[in-house]
C-alpha cells in the first residue's frame, strides 16, 4: 500500500495497554527513541499488537511541531530529539526535514515559526507528536 504519510518510522511494540475503547502502545523506534501512540482497541485486535511486534509509525507532516529544545509543562509526550537537515519555504508555510535516531520526519510548519525559531540545516530540535496523531501500521 502506498500512503501520502510521508512520516512512517519503523520499531517494535513494547507495551500495550487496552482499555474499553482506546489502547496506549509504546514503541521502540529502530534509533532508540520511545514514542506512544494512542489508537482504539479494535485497531490493536485488528493488527495483532502485542510486545514484539514490528509496527510502522506514521505521523502526518502537518502534525509534527517543531521545538529548539525540550519543553517542559506540556501534555504531549513524545519528544524526539533531531537536526534539521533540510528548509524550504514557500510564502506562507515551509517544510522542515529533521533526522532523529532511526529515520527522518517532515514538519509542515508556517514560514514565520521556520524563521522565530532560527531553523537552518545543523539546527538542533525536538519534534513534538500528540500521541492520538500516531496511527500504526503492522510491519
Amino acid at each position: 500500500m502506498t500512503l501520502s504519510i510521508r512520516n512512517q518510522l519503523p520499531g517494535t511494540v513494547t507495551a500495550v495497554t487496552t482499555g474499553e475503547a482506546m489502547a496506549s502502545v509504546k514503541v521502540r523506534l529502530s534509533g532508540g527513541q520511545e514514542i506512544t501512540a494512542a489508537i482504539t482497541a479494535d485497531a490493536v485486535k485488528d493488527l495483532g499488537l502485542a510486545a514484539g511486534s514490528a509496527v510502522n509509525a506514521l505521523v502526518k507532516s502537518t502534525e509534527v511541531a517543531l521545538a529548539t529544545g525540550p519543553v517542559q509543562g506540556i501534555s504531549i509526550r513524545n519528544q524526539l530529539a533531531g537536526s534539521v537537515t533540510e528548509v524550504s519555504t514557500g510564502g506562507a508555510m515551509g517544510s522542515v526535514k529533521v533526522t532523529v535516531e532511526g529515520g527522518q520526519l517532515t514538519a509542515a510548519i508556517t514560514k514565520d515559526a521556520v524563521e522565530d525559531l532560527g531553523l537552518a540545516a545543523g539546527t538542533s530540535v525536538v519534534a513534538l507528536i500528540k500521541s492520538t496523531e500516531i496511527a500504526l501500521s503492522a510491519a
